[in-house]
């Protein structure tokens, strides 16, 4: 007998609910918030938007479901099934924190605050999602299937995002490395910057646009649904020892980019998640490239 699906409702705790549980009741958040000439009210009433979403939503699940309710913080502590379906309940950027865990599930994406969030990845309204479920446990739903990025360390380290991968130092230090653009046997060049960023069409929306933008590298950056990855190295510094030519390019197909590691520790992270992050050291080889899965979301 097979298992009933599970729902996984993913979000994450609002900064007003942070403070009530700081200062220990709504009127002591309120009085916090106002002492510091923010907007109470407008902060409480968010919170209670994203509250009544969740609750819309969980009331949504059909009853022979199973069901699970993990928040951002815990996500890299919680055990993922096949059979799940999730659910994420908040703003664009809570799909991908989760799309790194996860392993072809169907992901659906409710928006709480509409008009005040992009919605590219949170697509739908909670009274959506009765339909969205259901549609979610068919043979072949509906679904875009969004783009990753890996990186791949010599010891088998391994990481994935939806957006972009970031790799340099924890701090504000100048990383030291030698990237090879077209893998090992390519061209290299030893470098010294403030890190590299590999990234996605889903990321194109972020991050990378603002690189972007700002070395007025020229072109088109890809669609969540291209399966070109695009790179570029930040504030790259010129010395007798290290160079300034390699600093941006695009990874067509099953194209990779090679990155040894020079300085005595760098980390890699994807999407903003610097607590759950790779540590590489002096003289580690990591690949970065097209990931082979994709994130599956429902349109």
């Amino acid at each position: 007998m097979s298992l009933a699906p599970r729902a996984v409702l993913v979000h994450r705790t609002t900064e007003y609910a942070k403070l009530h549980a700081r200062h220990g009741s709504p009127g002591q958040a309120r009085f916090f918030l106002a002492s510091r000439g923010e907007d109470a009210e407008a902060a409480a009433e968010a919170d209670a938007s994203v509250r009544a979403t969740l609750d819309e939503v969980a009331h949504a699940i059909p009853a022979d479901w199973r069901r699970a309710r993990v928040e951002r913080s815990d996500l890299d502590r919680f055990l993922f099934s096949p059979e799940d379906v999730i659910v994420v309940v908040g703003q664009d950027g809570l799909v991908a924190n989760v799309a790194k865990y996860l392993s072809g599930q169907p992901v659906i994406g409710i928006d709480t605050e509409p008009g005040r969030n992009p919605g590219v990845l949170v697509r739908h309204r909670a009274p959506d999602a009765p339909k969205l479920l259901r549609a979610a446990t068919l043979p072949h739903p509906t679904a875009d299937e969004l783009t990753m990025a890996e990186a791949v360390a010599d010891d088998t380290q391994r990481l994935l995002a939806l957006n972009e991968i970031y790799i340099g130092q924890p701090t504000h230090q100048t990383a030291r490395y030698v990237l090879h653009p077209r893998g090992a046997e390519g061209p290299a060049e030893h470098q010294a910057s403030s890190g590299l960023l590999v990234g996605t069409g889903t990321g194109a929306t972020g991050w990378l646009r603002s690189v972007w933008q700002q070395t007025g590298a020229g072109g088109r950056l890809p669609s969540p649904t291209d399966g070109e990855l695009v790179w570029f190295v930040r504030e790259a510094w010129p010395s007798p020892a290290t160079g300034t030519e390699l600093v941006r390019g695009a990874l067509a197909g099953g194209e990779s980019l090679q990155l040894t590691v020079e300085s005595d520790r760098l980390v890699a992270f994807g999407d903003g998640i610097e607590s759950d992050a790779l540590t590489l050291t002096m003289g580690q080889r990591v690949r970065l490239g097209r990931a082979g899965t994709a994130l599956r979301l429902l349109v």
